[in-house]
C-alpha cells in the first residue's frame, strides 16, 4: 500500500499528501527546486534572504508580528530552510487549522512586501548570522570543504552569499530571483498527518491562478581545475575541526544505498569504525563521523572530526588509515548486519512524525522527480552486500583525489599535502 498519494493543480503545481490519521495535527509545507546552487554571482545570498523577508509582512498581514500572531493564535510552529537545491517552508498545526496555516503560508509566499526599510534591518540580522558560523568552526568547516571541492561556482558559495552581496541587495534583487524560480514547475505542495477533507479544493483557490511558465535549468557543475588539495581557514583555537573527502555519487546513482552503508561502517554511531579507533582507542577527537553528500549532478563522500589541534597529524592519518583498510578488506557479516540495522532504525525513526514524513517525500519529489516509498527504501539496504560495500569503497577511494578543509590554528597547508601524499 501507498505511503503518499499525488496529484496536480490545474496549472501544473503537484500536490503530495502522506495521510497519517491516527495523529490529530498536519504539517503543510511548499517546497521549490530553488536554492543557492540558482545563484548568479552578484545574487549571492539571495535565496536565503529570500526566505528571511518572506516572514517580514504581506499585504493582508503588513508585519512580521501580525503573520507570526496568526500561527501563534492556532498553536502552531511555522518555519523555513534554504539550501543549494531548494527551499522550504512549513507550518506545523492542529489538523482543524490546517486552512489558516495554508491561507498564511501561501499570502507570505505570493504576496509579501520586500519592503525597502525592511530589507536594510534584515542585512544585519544576516550578517549577524555569518558571524555565527564564522563562530561556530564545527559548522563553518563544511563551508570551507564545499569552497575547496567546487571552487567559485554556485555549488563552493556559502549559502549565507558575502558581506558585499548582503549589503547590495535591493529589492530588484528579491523581483529577478523570484521572477526567474518561482514557478509552478519548480513547486511542491505536501501536507502530511490528518490531511482532512476539500485539500486540492483549497489549494486550487491559493494557487491555481499563478500562471504556468517555461524556467531555465541551473548550470551544471564544473569541476574547478586541481589546485592544492588542503584549504585552511586560519583561527586561533583549541580544537581543530577538519573534512576529509573525496569526490562521490550524484543523489540518484545505483550504489547510493552502498555508499550510505560504507558511511555507516566507517563513522555512522558509537561503535562505528572512525569513532572506535579516532576517539575511544587513541583519544583524538572529540567527534567523528562519515558521510555521503549528493546533489543531482554531484556528490562527495567525506568524514569530519573535531580534533585536539596538537595532534591533528596522528588524526589524519588514522582516518586515512581506516580509508584505505576498508577498500582493501570486506567489510565482516556481522558487521554489515549491525550497520544495516542501524541505517534502516536510523531511517523509520526519522519518519515517525508528519513533517518528517512528507518532507522525505518532497526532497526525493523535487530532486529526482519520482518518489520512493519508504518500503522500497528498506529493501534497497536489504539488498547491499559486503562485495557492493567494498566495490564501491574502491571506487571512491582507491587512487582517487583527497581534499582536505581545516579550521583551527594552522596557517601552512604543505603540512597537511604531504600527509595526503603520503
Amino acid at each position: 500500500m501507498s505511503v503518499f498519494e499525488q496529484t496536480r493543480l490545474g496549472n501544473g503545481i503537484r500536490v503530495l499528501t502522506a495521510p497519517m490519521p491516527q495523529v490529530s495535527s498536519v504539517a503543510c509545507f511548499v517546497m521549490l527546486a530553488a536554492g543557492s546552487r540558482y545563484e548568479t554571482p552578484d545574487q549571492k545570498g539571495i535565496a536565503h534572504f529570500t526566505e528571511h523577508m518572506f516572514f517580514k509582512g504581506t499585504e493582508r498581514r503588513p508585519t512580521a508580528r501580525t503573520i507570526s500572531a496568526e500561527i501563534d493564535g492556532i498553536g502552531g510552529e511555522f518555519n523555513a530552510f534554504t539550501g543549494k537545491e531548494l527551499t522550504g517552508y512549513y507550518v506545523k498545526c492542529a489538523a482543524e487549522t490546517r486552512d489558516v496555516a495554508l491561507d498564511v503560508l501561501v499570502d507570505m509566499l505570493r504576496n509579501s512586501r520586500f519592503d525597502s526599510a525592511e530589507i536594510d534591518k534584515e542585512k544585519g540580522v544576516i550578517l549577524e548570522e555569518m558571524n555565527v558560523y564564522l563562530d561556530t568552526p564545527q559548522r563553518y568547516v563544511g563551508n570551507v570543504y564545499d569552497r575547496l571541492l567546487f571552487g567559485d561556482q554556485p555549488l563552493g558559495w556559502d549559502i549565507l552569499g558575502t558581506k558585499e552581496t548582503i549589503e547590495g541587495t535591493t529589492r530588484e534583487t528579491f523581483t529577478s530571483y523570484l521572477g526567474a524560480w518561482y514557478h509552478p514547475e519548480r513547486i511542491v505542495v505536501g501536507v502530511g498527518g490528518r490531511i482532512g477533507e476539500e485539500l486540492v479544493d483549497r489549494l486550487e483557490e491559493l494557487l491555481g491562478d499563478i500562471e504556468p511558465r517555461e524556467t531555465a535549468s541551473p548550470l551544471g557543475v564544473v569541476l574547478p581545475p586541481d589546485g592544492s588539495p588542503v584549504s585552511l581557514h586560519t583561527k586561533q583555537s583549541e580544537q581543530a575541526h577538519l573534512v576529509l573527502g573525496v569526490r562521490g555519487y550524484a543523489l540518484a546513482h545505483p550504489d547510493r544505498y552502498a555508499l550510505q552503508l560504507l558511511a555507516v561502517v566507517l563513522g555512522g554511531g558509537m561503535s562505528s569504525r572512525l569513532f572506535t579507533e579516532v576517539r575511544e582507542r587513541r583519544g583524538l577527537a572529540y567527534y567523528v563521523h562519515a558521510a555521503n553528500g549528493a546533489y543531482t549532478d554531484a556528490g562527495t563522500f567525506f568524514t569530519g572530526a573535531g580534533v585536539d589541534v596538537s595532534r591533528i597529524d596522528e588524526a589524519i592519518s588514522t582516518i586515512l588509515a581506516e580509508l584505505g583498510k576498508i577498500a582493501a578488506e570486506r567489510v565482516p557479516a556481522d558487521e554489515l548486519e549491525k550497520a544495516r540495522g542501524y541505517a534502516k532504525g536510523r531511517f523509520v525513526l526519522r519518519l515517525e512524525s508528519p513533517q518528517a514524513m512528507i518532507q522525505f517525500a518532497l526532497r526525493r519529489e523535487l530532486l529526482e522527480n519520482e518518489i520512493d516509498e519508504p518500503d522500497d527504501v528498506l529493501r534497497e539496504l536489504d539488498g547491499v552486500t559486503a562485495e557492493d560495500i567494498q566495490r564501491v569503497a574502491r571506487d571512491v577511494l582507491e587512487g582517487k583525489r583527497l581534499y582536505l578543509a581545516v579550521v583551527g590554528p594552522f596557517e601552512d597547508p604543505e603540512r597537511f599535502e604531504k600527509l595526503l601524499a603520503a
